[in-house]
């Protein structure tokens, strides 16, 4: 099963990235790491859909965007 998306309010399509493909575009992140970096706000919060994660893959890089501009 894919990713779900949406259409947002300016009618581009957002994408949601599974636990496997934030995983590859962390660089292989481990679980664990993954769930280190949620609880310590390193990531942003998932979206629970029918009892499985995904982040919103714009959420990510912005969020990853400004993490690496405050080093």
């Amino acid at each position: 099963m894919s990713a779900p998306s949406e259409t947002s309010m300016d009618g581009k399509r957002m994408k949601y990235l599974t636990f496997a493909e934030l995983r590859a575009k962390l660089g292989g992140r481990s679980r664990s790491a993954i769930y280190l970096d949620l609880a310590a706000k390193r990531l942003p919060k998932p979206v629970k859909l029918g009892g499985k994660l995904y982040w919103s893959e714009s959420c990510v890089d912005d969020h990853m965007r400004n993490m690496r501009d405050d080093q």
